[in-house]
């Protein structure tokens, strides 16, 4: 089959899968697939839903591919100016200190492997010599089971009918023993070892997806700290216990990670959203919590009116299906609290109103503010526990803190989306740049950056990453100069080089969305968001200060 036929077939298979026309930018799985997980999706003959009918037409111009699509579009946009902008560069201490973070953490991670491989081997051992001893036993009820349908059929003629009660009809005739279809000796004696078997197993409480745990480690629950993350915890606590807190200082600490337990604090810092004198910071938190909550009195009210009913649907449809794994983001008073969050902004930012996206953004800033007053995992947390005033303001928190950051990457969100079309344009001369087969190869099959790069630039990679590994990434963007815009680029070159092997080995279109669309970082935690991050680094070091580099 053609490339072109791989092509039209890819998007006739995949129509079904999300309503609407924009289903191949917005569309693919969230949170990321992992085969594991959906192993019936990948059984022989599971094939995927009839085509639609209609033929979607080839986009081989961005007008064509605006066409296809229902979000407002322009064209022909300068992005001489996303090229052009050069970001100040970090000391080169930081770089380092990241590079042997990750040396430090990967022998300390397989150190502990090691040792939990060993224990787990031992404990094996013990359970296989007791299930060995339950089967003996069980072999031997077979045993007994079986000696006497022997002695039974060698009494009676080869070929004899006993009448048995059966489901089928009483008195039904079944030709031996060995034929019936329930109450032979050997069906009891089976199903009395698997029912003694499911007994003997301990119960499970349900298992949360990988996907959905937001520990910092790459291993469920948080282990003990070490002696190196306990030092920089005390440098981030005499940072901030300071009358002024040196913000160039904390985000070279922050650039590495930010523990956990000063990463709210930490947060509203970097961001903006509070002053770097001590003795203000709770003057500041009380006028902007009180201002935002004077937007919900004065704004929320009309939700339902003709002018905003629109914005308000689309929030209220979209709210459920952010993290869906989670059980925190599906609570209705988390919802609630969305939607205002979502409804306020939208109000007060009318260039651009609400897209589709913007609900993911809230999402890390929520789950930081919550650890704020919680010290369990979050993950299963019932927020009704928390006080009235608490709840307040980590909502309030969230919508200022959101708010800030999407002032940076606005033109992401206004009509046409002019900062994702300048940011894919620009991607797509990095990746020839540093990757001349990846840009080649994709170029061979037909693959447009705009079909998967897109949702990298509307979502800042959070439909690609578990949200713990976004909340790490998140403590670089705060910390990097215009992080969340001109860094991110970056960050997106490292990631699509990242899977370079897995790129080349795809040899069609529909191969090739597929697994662009569905990157197997399930089990990605700190270590590999951290290898990213100085990758991307790198790269910005070596292209951000010339990007002639970059341009043809």
């Amino acid at each position: 089959m053609s490339s072109d036929g791989n092509k039209k077939q890819f998007w006739k298979r995949n129509a079904a899968k999300v309503p609407g026309s924009i289903q191949h930018v917005y569309g693919a799985q969230h949170p990321p697939f992992d085969p594991l997980l959906h192993s019936d999706l990948m059984k022989a003959g599971n094939k995927p839903p009839p085509a639609t009918p209609g033929k979607p037409k080839k986009a081989t111009t961005f007008q064509e591919f605006e066409s296809i699509t229902s979000d407002a579009w322009d064209v022909g946009d300068d992005d001489d100016e996303l090229l052009a902008m050069a970001a100040q560069n970090l000391n080169i201490e930081v770089v380092m200190e990241t590079a042997n973070k990750v040396i430090e953490n990967h022998s300390k991670q397989q150190e502990r492997q090691r040792h939990d491989d060993t224990a787990e081997i031992g404990q094996k051992d013990e359970n296989t010599q007791e299930e060995m001893a339950e089967e003996e036993e069980e072999d031997e009820e077979d045993e007994d089971a079986d000696a006497q349908v022997e002695e039974r059929d060698a009494t009676s003629p080869d070929v004899s009918f006993a009448s048995l009660s059966s489901p089928f009809g009483e008195g039904r005739l079944v030709k031996s023993q060995s034929e019936a279809p329930i109450g032979s000796p050997r069906d009891v004696a089976g199903e009395r070892a698997a029912l003694h078997r499911q007994r003997s197993l301990p119960h499970r409480p349900p298992v949360i997806p990988l996907v959905a745990r937001m520990a910092d480690q790459n291993t469920s629950g948080t282990p003990a700290m070490t002696e190196r993350e306990a030092s920089r915890l005390d440098k981030f606590k005499q940072l901030l216990a300071g009358p002024n807190t040196d913000l160039e200082e904390l985000r070279k600490l922050s650039w590495s990670g930010i523990p956990r337990q000063v990463r709210p604090i930490t947060w509203k810092l970097l961001s903006g959203y509070l002053p770097a004198n001590a003795e203000r910071r709770e003057s500041v938190l009380q006028r902007k919590r009180q201002e935002y909550f004077g937007f919900i009195q004065q704004y929320y009210n009309s939700r339902n009116d003709e002018n905003h009913q629109d914005t308000y649907r689309q929030i209220h449809i979209d709210i459920p299906r952010t993290n869906p794994l989670i059980p925190l983001f599906q609570q209705a008073s988390v919802q609630e609290i969305f939607e205002r969050i979502l409804f306020i902004w939208a109000i007060r930012h009318p260039a651009s109103g609400y897209v589709q996206g913007i609900n993911d953004l809230v999402t890390p800033f929520f789950v930081v503010y919550v650890f704020e007053y919680i010290e369990e995992e979050v993950e299963n947390f019932d927020v009704s526990s928390l006080e009235e005033e608490a709840l307040r303001n980590i909502e309030a928190d969230s919508f200022w803190c959101m708010s800030k950051l999407l002032d940076g990457i606005q033109d992401n969100y206004t009509f046409a989306q002019p900062g994702i079309q300048r940011k894919v344009k620009a991607l797509e001369e990095l990746v020839s740049r540093i990757d001349e087969s990846v840009h080649r190869h994709m170029q061979h099959y037909e693959v447009e950056y705009l079909q998967f790069a897109f949702r990298w630039m509307n979502n800042l990679l959070m439909r690609e990453l578990p949200l713990r590994c976004t909340i790490r990434l998140w403590d670089t963007y705060q910390a990097e100069p215009e992080g969340f815009s001109h860094f991110h680029l970056y960050v997106c070159a490292a990631f699509l080089v990242k899977w370079r092997k897995e790129i080349l080995e795809e040899r069609d279109f529909q191969g090739l969305m597929i697994l662009l669309q569905n990157l197997p970082t399930m089990h990605w935690g700190n270590e590999e968001v951290s290898v990213l991050l100085a990758e991307a680094y790198r790269l910005k070091f070596a292209f951000a200060d010339a990007p002639n580099h970059y341009k043809r």
